[in-house]
């Protein structure tokens, strides 16, 4: 690190402590206390390349019917879950709930702009009620087909080797069998 360098955060501290002396900010800003703060979420970050348009690969993670074929390749089947589970269930609209893996994944769209982006709060079963993640899949073109950029945020940490794993085994490997299907 060059000697001269600051930190982040050392950065932020002395620009707020300046505020208020350019009348930029009313109001005096103090650091939160440290035990306001916890680290106990994780980030995943994943790039995926798919031979399809991006328009299709959007609409296949959008459609009940063409994403539950997509979890009928999943890791997720092949491991035991029962074929006769809650089928997938996905509302097209900002605000509406999905379903999937048989009622295991459950959540509500938060953004989508057509073929560019979809945000999810997106849930586990298994986590304890009122705990609730972002997930944000964002679709580019690349060549004749589409990157899909993928965070995942907010999670609990201990979940993240299992969630980062099951990203791979349960929708990009599956979703690109599906859509390499004629």
């Amino acid at each position: 690190m060059h000697r001269n360098a600051i930190s982040r955060r050392s950065f932020s501290l002395n620009l707020a402590a300046a505020l208020p002396s350019l009348k930029l900010l009313a109001v005096a800003t103090r650091p939160a206390p440290t035990d306001e703060i916890t680290h106990t979420c994780a980030a995943i970050h994943q790039e995926v390349i798919f031979k399809s348009p991006h328009h299709r690969v959007y609409e296949v993670l959008l459609d009940t019917k063409q994403f539950d074929k997509v979890v009928q390749l999943s890791a997720a089947m092949k491991s035991g879950m029962s074929p006769n589970a809650k089928p997938t269930e996905i509302n097209r609209e900002a605000g509406g709930a999905f379903s999937a893996f048989g009622g295991y994944i459950t959540g509500r769209q938060i953004e989508l702009v057509t073929n560019e982006r979809i945000v999810q709060a997106w849930r586990v079963g298994s986590w304890p009620p009122g705990i609730y993640s972002i997930a944000k899949f964002e679709f580019t073109e690349q060549d004749s087909g589409t990157k899909l950029i993928f965070d995942h945020t907010g999670f609990p940490e201990a979940a993240a080797q299992h969630l980062a794993e099951g990203w791979h085994a349960n929708y990009w490997e599956p979703l690109e069998k599906f859509l390499a299907q004629p």
